[in-house]
């Protein structure tokens, strides 16, 4: 690294990877000494890149918020993570959008060099996951993002939101933590509206609205164990599975419960919900406009011939039959 030019380009580098480094640390990285890292740092601020200096026993050197990078240099390992992660959140339903995790896809791919591009093409095509593929209904980035930092600033926002009915309502929550779970992203805190703890999925919030109100997250509360408890399979009686035969986009939009699971599969959606009641999943399943196969527990089949009958029994009453 004797070439100026090339320490130059290493100092940016570096600082792109790092929050804030130190004139000696920068020193070190580069082979060089303090002062000659402080010309470095002059002749990037020469060619426009704002390198900001803080004094202090905490200070440094870093780039200036919100400045926007030239195009990133990866090496074959970085390109590597950033290729495999990008594959696991479209097939985990961790983005906020197909396209979006697609484009980013392509623009790195197109911009790699032949000898690193066709391996990670081949990885991308022969790669193979043994968990099942979760296909959900994706957020808003915006949405997402603004309760994201909301939860971080402790901050109440105002939400609109859409329930599995279509009803609509508007709402002030407390959001304690974000998290996701199984192919789907949710809010953890409290609703103003109920006066209660509540979990929201984030796909069906419409919008988000900051608040200038402040709170305070309950000693010891944890969003990740409390979504866990609440959805775990030990909460329920009952575990079902079954096969709804139709198209998944559809179903999703049919289906209420945060506690339902949707995996497409050749033959339609496998349905894999908890529910305390099986007569409620019966109703539920009845009003699917699809036909469906319960693969568990038997017991479900016997609370839908239940309901068969008391709608057999209802559609053959007369109004002869009425109590007067």
């Amino acid at each position: 690294m004797s070439h100026p030019l090339t320490r130059v380009l290493t100092l940016l580098e570096l600082l792109q990877s790092s929050p804030v480094l130190t004139g000696t640390e920068l020193a070190d990285r580069l082979g060089t000494d303090v002062r000659t890292v402080r010309r470095y740092i002059a002749h990037l601020r020469d060619l426009g890149i704002p390198v900001q200096a803080e004094r202090g026993r905490h200070g440094g050197y870093r780039l200036a918020r919100g400045y926007r990078m030239p195009p990133l240099v990866l090496t074959n390992d970085e390109a590597l993570a950033v290729v495999l992660g990008l594959l696991a959140a479209e097939h985990l339903g961790m983005g906020t959008t197909v396209l979006a995790g697609a484009g980013a896809r392509a623009k790195i791919e197109r911009l790699l060099p032949n000898a690193l591009r066709e391996p990670l093409t081949a990885i991308r095509e022969s790669l193979s996951f043994t968990a099942h593929a979760v296909s959900a209904q994706a957020p808003e980035s915006g949405v997402l993002l603004a309760l994201a930092q909301a939860s971080r600033a402790r901050t109440t926002v105002g939400i609109h939101h859409r329930s599995w009915r279509q009803d609509r309502t508007d709402r002030d929550v407390d959001p304690y933590g974000v998290v996701f779970r199984t192919g789907r992203w949710y809010v953890v805190g409290h609703d103003h509206l109920r006066g209660e703890l509540r979990i929201f999925r984030i796909d069906r919030i419409v919008s988000v609205v900051p608040r200038t109100e402040a709170f305070t997250v309950p000693d010891g509360f944890d969003p990740v164990a409390y979504l866990t408890s609440t959805l775990a399979d030990g909460a329920y009686r009952w575990q079902v599975e079954v096969t709804v035969h139709g198209p998944l986009a559809e179903i999703a939009r049919s289906l209420p419960s945060p506690a339902v699971t949707l995996t497409a599969q050749p033959v339609g959606v496998l349905l894999q919900a908890h529910a305390d009641c099986l007569d409620g999943m019966a109703r539920l399943l009845a009003s699917l406009e699809w036909p469906f196969t319960v693969h568990h527990p038997d017991e479900l089949r016997q609370a839908l011939k239940d309901l068969a009958d008391r709608l057999t029994a209802a559609a053959e009453r007369t109004p002869d039959e009425l109590p007067r």
